[in-house]
């Protein structure tokens, strides 16, 4: 999270599905497949909150149905992931992490690399996003900014599909880690699931797609601080369009009482 969203490029070949849980590198991974694969890269984070309106309220509708309790919901969800993902190289981050049993169905021909870190840090990490998303005001603040007025529900549905996959509710303990681990070794061909670790760089990530190391160095964002960025940058537009909103009204007042 934290890159600016990407704009799909028709007939492009989705070639990575992006297993790795969010905050484990996976903003720099992104840009390190975009880099790779010459075509856009789909970062669930920074679409979801920084892209058209569409993305959000896409993905609200898709895991509402998820997981899926009959032939219609899978059908929904799969032609949900494929109208999402047209047009991109890549997806990575949440939700296409805990969507990758879908993922392999839809994608048969796709490597599934797993961006991954010390889980004991990872869960340190996480309380980063815990406290990000889940302040108490951000449904009101949040109400005048097109899209982000609908972050509390994704936020919601989100979590259901995290506490389905994993069995645990926030903070997130190292079972959801493990149990992600499992969720892959048991939905993925082992043959097409690759571990990767962002501090290696180059290397380990060219070798598993076949492609030679760039001459430019491996991109390191720092998804803390692209959150932390981001949730100050989005509580302040919505305290600013509120401020507008109730100057617009004093003004209305104003006039009506002096016409009066």
């Amino acid at each position: 999270m934290g890159n600016q969203p990407s704009t799909p490029q028709p007939g492009t070949e989705f070639q990575v599905i992006g297993a790795g849980l969010s905050r484990t590198g996976t903003a720099s991974f992104s840009e390190a497949l975009h880099i790779l694969l010459q075509g856009p890269v789909y970062h669930g984070g920074t679409q979801a909150t920084l892209g058209p309106e569409i993305e959000i309220k896409s993905w609200i509708k898709l895991l509402s149905h998820y997981p899926p309790k009959s032939e219609a919901d899978r059908k929904l969800i799969l032609n949900g992931l494929k109208e999402r993902f047209h047009g991109y190289a890549a997806a990575t981050d949440a939700p296409a992490s805990g969507l990758v049993e879908q993922l392999v169905e839809l994608y048969p021909n796709a490597m599934v690399i797993c961006t991954v870190r010390d889980p004991h840090a990872w869960v340190k990490s996480m309380e980063t996003v815990s406290n990000a998303s889940t302040m108490w005001f951000l449904r009101f603040v949040l109400f005048p900014v097109p899209g982000m007025r609908y972050f509390v529900d994704y936020i919601n549905v989100l979590r259901n599909q995290w506490v389905y996959n994993y069995g645990e509710h926030e903070p997130v303990t190292k079972k959801s880690w493990d149990n992600h681990m499992k969720y892959l070794k048991r939905v993925v061909p082992k043959e097409r699931l690759v571990f990767f670790d962002v501090k290696e760089g180059w290397g380990p990530l060219c070798k598993a797609l076949g492609k030679e190391v760039p001459d430019v160095e491996f991109p390191r964002i720092n998804d803390g601080e692209a959150i932390e960025r981001l949730a100050k940058r989005m509580v302040t537009k919505g305290l600013v369009r509120w401020a507008g909103i109730f100057a617009t009204i004093g003004v209305g007042a104003a006039s009506y009482m002096w016409l009066k």
